[in-house]
């Protein structure tokens, strides 16, 4: 069983004879990265949040190839086997929501309805992913040398400047979320970031036709890019919905935590 090769760290919250939730955070997350949805949600449903390999408390006991997308939504199975859960919804962020896709191609038996926030399918041709490795290389190298909180930073400023996260720096809460960013190691988020950056992941383009579970795209209106990304999913697989979330770019549960929580909800609680 390819459990034994992690230390999950994750939480339960809720009792299983309600309806189940599994939170998947995006790259630099934590467990705590979906907190201010669950708490709108309520007592509606029960949750499993975690930290992914190479984030937060989660220890990765086994080679560097357990970091994989592969590996670790074996591992995510099995942990759901330990914990009796059958069959759960599911939602996913960015990187989260990439393992997510990946969980719902390869396992569809086990997931009721999945929300993929910001995510996509990967890269569609091997010159663009070996292209993507390269650059996530540069960026490892970049958080591996990150040694000193000024250094991991200024890194976590500049990489929340990018065009796909919109008005995010400006947000309230944003010296919050870089705080909580704080909390991981960035040898170990590098690692993350070789072993399962979307350079790396196997491309889901091709299965996507084949997926029958209902999917909800959520896309920010400012991430102009990732609206393209899902766009194509949504023309691709019949089963998929698309809906543009106003005043959010990439992370839109933090940017628009009721628009995020009432589009799930509805989505959950819709007869399919």
């Amino acid at each position: 069983m390819i459990l034994k090769y992690y230390q999950f760290h994750y939480s339960l919250i809720g009792t299983l004879d309600q309806p189940l939730i599994l939170f998947l955070h995006g790259f630099m997350g934590n467990i705590d990265e979906f907190d201010e949805a669950i708490k709108l949600l309520c007592d509606e449903f029960s949750y499993l949040t975690l930290d992914l390999p190479g984030h937060g408390k989660t220890q990765v006991l086994g080679e560097e190839e357990y970091y994989t997308m592969t590996n670790t939504a074996h591992a995510l199975i099995n942990l759901l086997d330990e914990l009796k859960i059958a069959k759960c919804f599911l939602v996913g962020y960015s990187m989260g929501g990439r393992l997510a896709l990946y969980l719902t191609l390869h396992f569809p038996e086990r997931f009721l309805k999945v929300v993929l926030e910001s995510a996509s399918p990967g890269l569609p041709t091997e010159v663009e992913r070996l292209e993507r490795i390269k650059l996530d290389q540069q960026i490892g190298r970049k958080l591996s040398r990150s040694i000193e909180k000024r250094d991991f930073t200024a890194f976590l400023l500049n990489w929340y400047n990018q065009t796909i996260f919109g008005n995010l720096k400006n947000h309230p809460e944003c010296d919050r979320m870089i705080e909580s960013r704080l909390h991981n190691n960035p040898q170990e988020l590098d690692k993350s970031l070789r072993f399962m950056g979307t350079g790396c992941q196997p491309s889901l383009w091709e299965k996507l036709q084949e997926n029958k579970i209902p999917l909800l795209l959520l896309v920010g209106e400012y991430d102009q890019k990732f609206i393209s990304i899902n766009t194509e999913m949504a023309q691709l697989c019949e089963f998929a919905q698309i809906k543009i979330i106003s005043n959010a770019g990439h992370n839109i549960h933090f940017e628009n935590t009721w628009a995020f929580v009432r589009n799930i909800k509805y989505f959950f609680c819709a007869a399919s």
